[in-house]
This record gives structure tokens, C-alpha cells and sequence, in this order.
């Protein structure tokens, strides 16, 4: 942990004495039990962070004792992605004894704080949780495992393989004749929307073309029938789209063929994931698979590593993706491998 004032790991006589108020009322914030103004929680919660203070049951679950409890830190439940993706992390945390304590949502610095408090590590999902978070817990002694982040020093990362595999889809599609495609995500997002784009402006760049600005769209379903209602508005339809994710591919396609328009003969569409619904749409959608539950298991596993103390050295795991060929693209079918 980041010592405090006289050397030691920061405690909550310390966040008292830093934001001036009294150890019932940080206590009170800390808990989050009673009263408390939103002036002082705002000054508890920045003597905290300044500190890099985390709860002193977690300095001595990580020293001396363990709670057998991970921390997971996920941006949402909804969809197909996070349920493979629980389901692999779960089924190992099972079998070697670990519960899972898990936070939806974009977790604020406190509560992320608190759950470190309750578990002997955390992993954490690159949508949930802020980058300077994620340091102070680094820099506290939380060992802590990101999904779909780029690495971070002192923390391990567990990663999908997204540039080649997203340049080698698009490249299938330019090279069939369409040219005028249009990437589907918001490559403002963290690590996967922004290399996946990237690869997508790869293909077009190797055959001498310029890449479109992408349709800024969140991925989910309803943000992609949205989308799909607008591009409907549009004079002319563009040759295909290469969506960032299945949900969002699968909701389009409906769209789309609800109101006449042919897929592939009109537009092709393609995903990213390979969840189950992409081989029982019709037609079936083009993709990429990654390895969803691997990702959970792999985080697990490593997350156990570092707590026990059998690797101390950080680790980052890039797992290989495939591009799956259906219909939905309109070229051949198969599969083709492909790892950074």
C-alpha cells in the first residue's frame, strides 16, 4: 500500500486529518451509514484519493489473512458478452474456492475503494472503471487483473486479439467489390472499439482507400435498430457494416430486412464475438469469434496467481480471434485464424 504520513499504509486517522473533520463523520462517509453533507463526503473522497487510501481490512487481507474473495468490476450485465464472459470467470473461481463480489456499473472512486476493502484483488472490466482508479488501487497494493485494456504497468491485462482480425474482415469485404463501407462503434471507447477501427482503417489504407469517419453508436440492441432506423432515412444505403459487436449487427439486420432490404444482396452486415445468435439469424451473420469465457477463466487464474503470491511479475495475455464467414457478408464460408 502507498504509506502515509509517517511511513506507514495511509489509514483513516489519516483521511480525518487530511480533509479536517472528525474519524465518526469519514467513518460515516467511508460506510456510507448516516448523515453526512455533501461537502464533506466530497472532502473525505478527496483525502482518500490523495492518500491512496483503501480500507484497513484490505491491508490485512492482502499481508496476513485472505478473504477468498475476488472483486469483479463489470460496466454492465446485459447481453450476451458478459454472461460467457461471467460464466468462464465463475466456473474457474468455483472450482479453486473463490466467491465473486461483483460491481455493475461505472463504479465512482469510493465504492471501487470499498469493494477493494472486502476482496483480496480486483478484476476489472476497461469500461467500468477510470484509469486513475485504477492506479490509485495499483499504487495501494490491490492487485488487480483489466479485461480489454491495454497494459498497464504493475497490473495484469487479459485481452482479445482485435486489429488483424478486424483488417482481415474488412479486407474480405473490400476485396468482393464492396467499397463503401461504414464501421458501426465508438472508437472513442476504451481499447476494443478504438483497435477495431483501427484495423478497419488498415484494410482500406493497403488498398489505396480512405476510410470513413465511423457511426459513433453504442453497442447494444437498441442502439443498433436506432441506427439502422436512421441509415433507412438515408438516400442511398452504404455496401456494408461492419458493426462492433454481434448485438449491435443482430438488431441492424432486422431492421434492415423488416423494411425490404436485401442482406447480403443490398448491404452486407458484419459482427464481432460470435455469440450464439449469430449462427441461428438468418442469414447467418459474419464475425469474429473470440474466446468470451476463456477471457473470465483466464482473468480468474490470473487474478489467483498474483494474490497468492505465485507470480509477483505482471503478465498480459492476448488471446487469438478467428474470422468466421456466413452469409451475411455474401462471400465465401469459413473460418480463418488469426492471433497478434
Amino acid at each position: 500500500m502507498a504509506p502515509g504520513p509517517t511511513g506507514r499504509p495511509a489509514t483513516i486517522y489519516d483521511v480525518a486529518a487530511r480533509a479536517k473533520l472528525s474519524i465518526a463523520t469519514v467513518s460515516r462517509v467511508l460506510q456510507g451509514t448516516g448523515p453526512v453533507s455533501a461537502k464533506a463526503r466530497a472532502r473525505v473522497d478527496q483525502a482518500a484519493q490523495e492518500l491512496n487510501y483503501v480500507p484497513l481490512r484490505a491491508a490485512r487481507s492482502l499481508a496476513v489473512q485472505r478473504h477468498e474473495a475476488h472483486g469483479l468490476v463489470l460496466p454492465d450485465l446485459a447481453g450476451p458478452f458478459y454472461g460467457d464472459l461471467l460464466m468462464g470467470y465463475e466456473r474457474w473461481a468455483g472450482e479453486h474456492g473463490q466467491s465473486v463480489i461483483i460491481t455493475v456499473g461505472q463504479g465512482n472512486p469510493r465504492s471501487i475503494r470499498d469493494l477493494a476493502g472486502r476482496v483480496d484483488g480486483m478484476v476489472v472490466h476497461a469500461d467500468a472503471v477510470a484509469d486513475p482508479t485504477i492506479q490509485d488501487l495499483r499504487k495501494a497494493g490491490v492487485p488487480i487483473v483489466l479485461i480489454a485494456h491495454p497494459p498497464i504497468p504493475g497490473c495484469d491485462s487479459v485481452r482479445s486479439e482485435n486489429l488483424l482480425s478486424a483488417e482481415q474482415l474488412t479486407g474480405r469485404l473490400l476485396d468482393s467489390g464492396r467499397k463503401h463501407l461504414l464501421f458501426v462503434g465508438d472508437p472513442a471507447t476504451p481499447y476494443d472499439a478504438p483497435a477495431r477501427y483501427a484495423g478497419f482503417c488498415n484494410a482500406h489504407t493497403n488498398r489505396g482507400l480512405g476510410a470513413p469517419e465511423p457511426a459513433r453508436v453504442e453497442l447494444n440492441e437498441d442502439s443498433g435498430a436506432q441506427f439502422a432506423e436512421q441509415l433507412l432515412q438515408a438516400k442511398k444505403l452504404p455496401d456494408g457494416l461492419v458493426c462492433g459487436n454481434d448485438e449491435t449487427a443482430v438488431a441492424a439486420m432486422k431492421v434492415l430486412q423488416k423494411a425490404g432490404v436485401s442482406i447480403p444482396g443490398d448491404i452486407a452486415v458484419t459482427g464481432w464475438d460470435d455469440v450464439m445468435a449469430a449462427r441461428y439469424v438468418t442469414p447467418g451473420l459474419t464475425t469474429v469469434r473470440q474466446p468470451i469465457a476463456e477471457l473470465g477463466r483466464l482473468a480468474a487464474q490470473r487474478l489467483h496467481e498474483r494474490v497468492t503470491g505465485e507470480r509477483s511479475r505482471a503478465r498480459n495475455d492476448v488471446l487469438a480471434t478467428e474470422v468466421v464467414l456466413r452469409d451475411s457478408c455474401g462471400t465465401n464460408r469459413g473460418m480463418h485464424a488469426v492471433s497478434e
